[in-house]
């Protein structure tokens, strides 16, 4: 692959003197980023180099998010404002059991699609379930460019929690041999193809969902094979119930199966223990940050800056599109800055440079890859996004940081590149045929609301005519 320049842009680095270069310039070389800094100086050492003018551009890390839920994009607006057994129980797992394979490709591919033009180079899928096609979700990853962690779920109870009414559709319901078995399957399959875009994770269901055993087995095999686990936990009020009725906190319980640890993702975290918090610090474990689906759910409000103060690694994700309606985490950043504020009364509380750590390098850490991504660096891989910010919305700024943070969204998205290879160009999609994605997407959606009989409820409340 020939070499190029991205010059005459505002880098943001976040490397570990977190130093921002003004009229910066990128090299890149193959998949690496070869050379950093001012566009002059870059310009003179490589003077044959084809280049990419990205002047009123501001450069950003490959934005990474550490919660995503591929199948659920096409289910977006079909379960709005509901309370959350009737969410789960009543409209999305009724859903996603009538899904076919063709369908979790298709839903593959508009989440793919959609957070590349909004930034996200990498993302963790939490829960995969057999149902949905894994090859498909990989074989989109493998097309599109992007970089993708793939959780397949893991789980062995048909329940939620400890309630009987939270029961999953029978269309979803997995055994060992499926679900642990099936991601051992996947992970030999596919860990590691891609150039190594794709790794298989373990996305273990909820406490509640997965016998005693069947977690010990799963920790086991993390350990012996390097896989690492992503996990829901201490979302809602009824986890911790659950927790209690086993005379456990979320971490004790946790650390009872072997699930805490530097290769563990834990999401959502919001129902916690000052202990639960030590217990993080101590593991290493890593959270996944969600503040859009909490608050949309009304789940509550994770312990972000409790969580801070102790030092435990926090990502950010979007979680899927039926709790947030977008995979933008450009948008989810600019919650996660604010709604600490709001309920500490402290507006220092999670400053926009601690979120766009969230967004970048602190997902890098929690997803293993923190010596490959997550920073823009000489040596590291060259996945990075070029936000339009020359706009009447984005102007004037005067801190680049706040003005990604607090200003910019998905839509400001010009270029990105993954891998080295440019995938987005002037906010368009390069590897992915858009429009064939929606439309696909769109007749999808509509035959799985039809197959699970909920045509009668997902529409409209207001008279349509």
């Amino acid at each position: 692959m020939p070499s190029m320049l991205y010059t005459h842009a505002t880098i943001i680095t976040v490397d570990s003197t977190r130093r921002i270069i003004e009229d910066g310039a990128i090299r890149v070389q193959d998949n690496l980023i070869t050379d950093l800094g001012k566009s002059a100086v870059l310009k003179g050492r490589h003077p044959d180099e084809d280049e990419v003018d990205l002047s009123g551009r501001i450069i950003i890390p490959g934005l990474i998010s550490t919660h995503m839920h591929t199948a659920q994009t096409l289910l977006r607006g079909t379960a709005d404002d509901l309370e959350l057994v009737s969410w789960l129980c009543e409209r999305i797992w009724v859903l996603q059991g009538n899904f076919t394979e063709a369908d979790g490709y298709a839903a593959a591919r508009l989440s793919i699609g959609e957070m590349l033009k909004s930034g996200t180079t990498c993302f963790l899928e939490s829960m995969f379930a057999d149902r949905y096609g894994f090859d498909g979700l990989a074989r989109a990853v493998e097309e599109s460019g992007i970089r993708g962690c793939l959780g397949k779920i893991v789980m062995d109870i048909g329940g939620y929690a400890k309630k009987g009414a939270w029961a999953m559709h029978p269309g979803l319901v997995e055994d060992r041999e499926t679900s642990l078995g099936g991601t051992m399957r996947m992970w030999e399959k596919w860990n590691g193809a891609a150039n190594d875009r794709i790794r298989v994770w373990f996305g273990a269901r909820t406490p509640g969902g997965v016998s005693d055993g069947l977690y010990r087995e799963m920790t086991s095999l993390s350990r012996e094979w390097d896989i690492p686990i992503t996990m829901h936990c201490a979302e809602v009020k009824a986890d911790r119930d659950f927790f209690h009725s086993k005379s456990h906190t979320p971490m004790s319980y946790c650390n009872s199966v072997d699930l805490l640890g530097p290769s563990t993702v834990l999401v959502h975290m919001v129902h916690l223990d000052d202990s639960d918090i030590q217990a993080l610090a101590a593991s290493g474990t890593h959270v996944a940050h969600c503040p859009t689906s909490n608050a949309k759910l009304a789940s509550g409000i994770c312990r972000v800056p409790d969580l801070q103060h102790a030092g435990v690694n926090i990502g950010l994700g979007t979680d899927g599109a039926p709790c947030n309606n977008t995979c933008d985490l450009l948008q989810e950043m600019k919650l996660a800055a604010i709604i600490h504020k709001s309920i500490s009364y402290d507006p220092t509380a999670v400053p926009a440079e601690s979120v766009l750590e969230m967004a970048t390098i602190n997902g890098a850490k929690a997803l293993g890859l923190a010596d490959s991504i997550g920073s823009l660096e000489i040596g590291k891989k060259a996945d990075f996004v070029a936000l339009d910010v020359r706009g009447i919305h984005n102007q004037p700024w005067h801190n680049p940081v706040s003005a990604v943070v607090y200003t910019a969204t998905g839509r400001d998205v010009d270029v990105v590149v993954v891998d080295g290879k440019i995938l987005v160009q002037n906010g368009e999609l390069l590897t992915m045929n858009e429009q064939e994605v929606v439309k696909e997407a769109q007749q999808r959606s509509r035959e799985v609301v039809e197959r699970a009989g909920l045509s009668h409820k997902v529409k409209s409340r207001w008279p349509v005519e």
